[in-house]
């Protein structure tokens, strides 16, 4: 088998979409995967970093704010921006679940992935790391 070309990664069309049925919304969405940068950017968002060094979780909203990140209309554009988040996460808690969820499993985020991420980051300074 031949190993892949630089030019053939960078072309290969590997964000997947999907169609989810929300049926407290009256219908059906698509949603997308997040790009490598996308999904880095929405898990640094996460953690909020204060003033004194320290690091507290950041779950505020977060199932509207991955919405606003995957849910695109037919053309494949995304179909909600950073000001339409407080709004979305006024929407049914099942509904978003239901999104959330789906989001969760075409992005390959595990339970453990979204609990790591947000685990440890209590009220204590951000360490540097020793290791090499």
């Amino acid at each position: 088998m031949a190993l892949l070309s630089r030019d053939q990664i960078l072309d290969a069309k590997d964000l997947k979409t999907k169609d989810v049925s929300v049926p407290e919304w009256g219908g059906d969405i698509r949603i997308r995967m997040l790009t490598g940068k996308e999904r880095d950017d929405f898990e640094a968002s996460l953690v909020e970093m204060k003033r004194d060094g320290s690091a507290k979780r950041n779950i505020e909203n977060v199932r509207a704010r991955l919405a606003t990140l995957c849910i695109i209309n037919e053309a494949g554009e995304l179909m909600f921006n950073r000001a339409d988040i407080r709004m979305l996460g006024n929407k049914s808690s099942a509904a978003l679940g239901r999104v959330f969820d789906a989001i969760n499993e075409l992005n390959a985020f595990s339970d453990e992935d979204i609990e790591d991420l947000a685990e440890g980051f209590g009220e204590t300074p951000i360490e540097s790391s020793t290791s090499d």
